[in-house]
């Protein structure tokens, strides 16, 4: 790693954070690759999460993989079919980035359960797919749902106040009748199969769950197993609502 003050040498950064900013993963994420030793900087391993690299001037490896820095940001949405993992790898099935044709690499955005559809993102800017996934930022995502017998507004009632799941209790959410057995929710939460629990916990079952918007991002009129780039004033939204600039 170069000394900053050198002459040759450029602006000095975080590992974790140059990390994050070249797509690897969330800065999080980088700091544990760091910890665990994956990370090297001219050859030699670095597991000192205060360790500063110099982007201009010093090799990064994560994993034998030469990192460059400050990759082009690449933000997608993508209209996930029932039957597909949320995943980047999982041997014997089908992950959403077999449906991306791109040569940069790209990561989904939070999760969509195996048998759930809608809108995914994905992207290979860090930073964004830490604070998007991190359930502290009250981001909010909007479902369609249909069970398997009509349900009440007694019991939609009790969803959209919050019901007592997995040792906690569920944040209020809004939620829209569409017919007797369909309605939309909107979370600001995410935990795992919430929505599949929450119905069940009211005595029902969920038959379809499709996401059709994330923060600004909707899913439109995009059809089941395609994508699509984000537009640069989507983009730039987004960054706003997750407290960031547009670069």
């Amino acid at each position: 790693m170069n000394d900053p003050k050198d002459s040759g040498a450029g602006q000095a950064v975080r590992l974790q954070k140059f990390l994050s900013r070249a797509g690897v993963c969330s800065r999080r994420q980088a700091e544990q690759y760091i910890l665990d030793g994956r990370v090297r900087v001219n050859g030699q391993v670095v597991s000192r999460l205060g360790a500063k690299v110099d982007p201009a001037a010093d090799r990064v490896s994560v994993d034998g993989r030469r990192i460059v820095a400050e990759q082009k940001r690449i933000y997608i949405a993508l209209h996930k079919p029932a039957g597909v993992v949320t995943s980047c790898s999982h041997p014997g099935e089908r992950v959403v980035t077999d449906l991306v044709d791109l040569s940069q690499r790209v990561y989904p955005v939070g999760r969509l359960d195996k048998d759930s559809t809608g809108l995914l993102l994905l992207t290979n800017d860090g930073g964004l797919h830490h604070t998007l996934s991190h359930p502290s930022h009250d981001h909010e995502k909007e479902y369609e749902v249909t069970v398997s017998r009509p349900i009440g507004e007694t019991e939609l009632g009790k969803m959209s106040s919050g019901l007592p799941l997995m040792g906690t209790r569920t944040r209020p959410a809004e939620i829209e009748r569409i017919s007797g057995r369909r309605f939309r929710i909107v979370l600001k939460e995410g935990r795992n199969r919430q929505i599949r629990r929450m119905v069940r916990k009211v005595g029902n079952r969920v038959t379809r769950l499709k996401r059709v918007r994330m923060a600004n991002i909707r899913l439109g009129d995009l059809q089941p197993g395609r994508w699509r780039h984000l537009s640069p004033k989507e983009v730039e939204d987004l960054l706003h609502i997750c407290g960031r600039n547009a670069r």
